[in-house]
């Protein structure tokens, strides 16, 4: 692979995770007026309208590859969200943001056993070194955690929702258009959002949207956060593989705390600052030794 492909690829993944890790600040506005699901719809639908303007033509696919998308849309945007977002109703935001930074060593025994990437020593090296820093950065000096089994679980499940989202994606990212797979996967992922919402039966009114801060919250979660990110990382995965690509998710709880310090006072404490140092050598060393990757399938 050239240096320069690979480079796009590390830049494309840094840049998404940077704008995941920050999108908790948008959402946490929206929450004031819209539960979890209701937010998750939205930003759906307004992501999914919006990549229809760079691409006008639609996939031709057969009943089991459309079933493919159905599964993305559940796995990597609908069941991902509502369980990691009912989690924070059950358990501590520490809890869930360390088991769900799980999800990259989730992704990666989940391409190993379904033949789509091999794991090696370093890359496994590589990934215990950044989760270490990952439980210090959402520890960030206080170390209280307390167990709740529904949420952990559900914590869980969340990253098993992404694993299964990863993999699935990796045999779509090397066979069709980014942009047309984004776009299918999020008009799934809305589809799919619309039983939790009504199952939710809270009131549902576009009204607070005429608040300029609470739209341009919206357009972020929705344009960047979901949009863009989404084909950003559908690019990233068919240039770096499944595996490396999902590495760089580990420097979200980072981004996350420097977000929070900017913009709400937050502090950071020093040993916050040792686990970013870790979760940066982990990345690092685990792109330095890179999972052995499956050929692309021809299309």
């Amino acid at each position: 692979m050239q240096k320069s492909t690979k480079l796009s690829g590390w830049l494309m993944a840094v840049f998404t995770v940077m704008v995941w890790g920050s999108t908790f600040i948008a959402s946490k506005k929206l929450l004031v007026y819209y539960t979890p699901s209701q937010i998750m719809l939205l930003r759906f639908v307004l992501a999914y309208g919006a990549l229809w303007l760079p691409r006008h033509r639609r996939l031709h696919l057969t009943c089991r590859e459309e079933l493919r998308f159905v599964l993305l849309g559940i796995f990597g945007c609908s069941l991902y969200f509502y369980t990691e977002n009912t989690a924070l109703s059950y358990t501590l935001a520490a809890n869930v943001s360390i088991i769900v930074a799980a999800a990259p060593i989730f992704t990666a025994v989940a391409a190993h056993l379904t033949g789509e990437e091999r794991l090696s020593s370093g890359t496994l090296l590589g990934f215990l070194t950044a989760f270490t820093g990952v439980i210090l950065v959402v520890c960030n000096g206080t170390f209280v955690l307390r167990l709740d089994p529904r949420g952990d679980f559900l914590a869980l499940a969340a990253a098993g929702c992404w694993a299964v989202y990863s993999v699935l994606l990796k045999r779509c990212a090397s066979s069709y258009d980014p942009i047309l797979v984004t776009r299918r996967t999020l008009f799934w992922g809305a589809i799919t959002a619309v039983p939790f919402v009504a199952a939710e039966g809270a009131p549902f009114s576009l009204e607070p949207l005429a608040s300029l801060p609470l739209a341009g919250c919206l357009v972020f979660l929705g344009l960047m956060g979901s949009a863009l990110c989404y084909v950003l990382w559908n690019h990233a995965i068919r240039i770096l593989g499944v595996v490396a690509a999902n590495n760089f998710i580990y420097l979200i709880p980072f981004v996350t705390i420097v977000t929070a310090r900017i913009f709400l006072g937050e502090a950071i404490s020093p040993l916050a600052i040792l686990g970013a140092v870790l979760i940066t050598g982990g990345v690092v060393m685990a792109q330095r030794t890179p999972a052995v990757r499956k050929p692309a399938r021809q299309t």
